[in-house]
Parts: C-alpha cells; sequence; structure tokens
C-alpha cells in the first residue's frame, strides 16, 4: 500500500469523529486507531440480583389477582414507599437508636429511615402524620423503588 494513501486514511481520521479505520486491499491491510485521552470505558453490563422484600414481625401476606404479592395487605394504614433503589437503614448509624418504631407517633416531616444509593445517604420523610402501624423492610436490606417501608396509621 502506497504511503501517500495511508498519510491520506490518517488525515480522514483526524478530521473526522472516527476512533478506528481498517482498509484492506487484496492481501495488504492496515489499521489506523487514534486514543483519545478521555476516552470512556466501554459500557460495562451488570446483573443486579433482585431481592424479595422482607417482612417484619409476620403480617398477613395476601396474593393480588396478578400473583404479586401485597406487604401491606391486613393493616388498616398507608404505606411510605421507597423513592429510590438502595439499602434500607433504621437508625443514623449502627449504635445509635432507630427512627422510628412500631406504635411511635411520627409528624409528616420526621425522618423514618435513610437510604443509601450511590454511596449517599437519603433521609425518607414520614410524608403525613399518624402512627407506625409497621415496618417492612429488615434494617440492611435492599429497598426497590415503589417499595412499601412502613404503614402509618
Amino acid at each position: 500500500m502506497d504511503i501517500r494513501k495511508v498519510k491520506k486514511l490518517i488525515e480522514l481520521l483526524e478530521e473526522s469523529n472516527i476512533a478506528e479505520i481498517e482498509i484492506k486491499e487484496g492481501e495488504e491491510s492496515v489499521r489506523i486507531s487514534r486514543n483519545y485521552p478521555n476516552t470512556p470505558m466501554p459500557p460495562q453490563h451488570y446483573v443486579l440480583p433482585t431481592a424479595a422484600p422482607v417482612l417484619a414481625s409476620n403480617p398477613t401476606v395476601s396474593t393480588a389477582e396478578n400473583g404479586a404479592v401485597s406487604a401491606t395487605a391486613g393493616h388498616k394504614g398507608l404505606p411510605v414507599k421507597s423513592p429510590m433503589v438502595g439499602t434500607f437503614y433504621s437508625s443514623p448509624s449502627p449504635n445509635s437508636p432507630r427512627f422510628i418504631e412500631v406504635g411511635k407517633q411520627v409528624k409528616a416531616t420526621d425522618v423514618i429511615c435513610i437510604i443509601e444509593a450511590m454511596k449517599m445517604m437519603n433521609q425518607i420523610e414520614a410524608g403525613r402524620a399518624g402512627v407506625i402501624e409497621a415496618i417492612l423492610v429488615e434494617d440492611g436490606h435492599p429497598v426497590e423503588f415503589d417499595q412499601p417501608l412502613v404503614i402509618i396509621v
């Protein structure tokens, strides 16, 4: 392959957003690629295990028409649902008392738990005033988006 053709290919590569080019002419071939200093790594695909919700103190569990298990069945109050995927923590640190207990009166602005997501600790507020009827998630367990965390009457 003629060196002028290779130089022309290099110029075309530099003028475009193409990162790599390979040309074959008969038995000859040339591959030209450039390294961008801030080139992101190719995407990695992770498969996260899904965990079933952990229910505290054996609440009544019923099966809905579509076969899904409802953790809030048998409770009178309304659930406070997780606004994100993460890890549920019932206290600010392992040695601290829990934010809430069953039977405790809460205001709408009271913190009921922390959900850790992407190394950020997110305080979750009750959202309404009432009494804690049930805590549906064990400390340190994963939670899904929109999963019921506690029941407030």
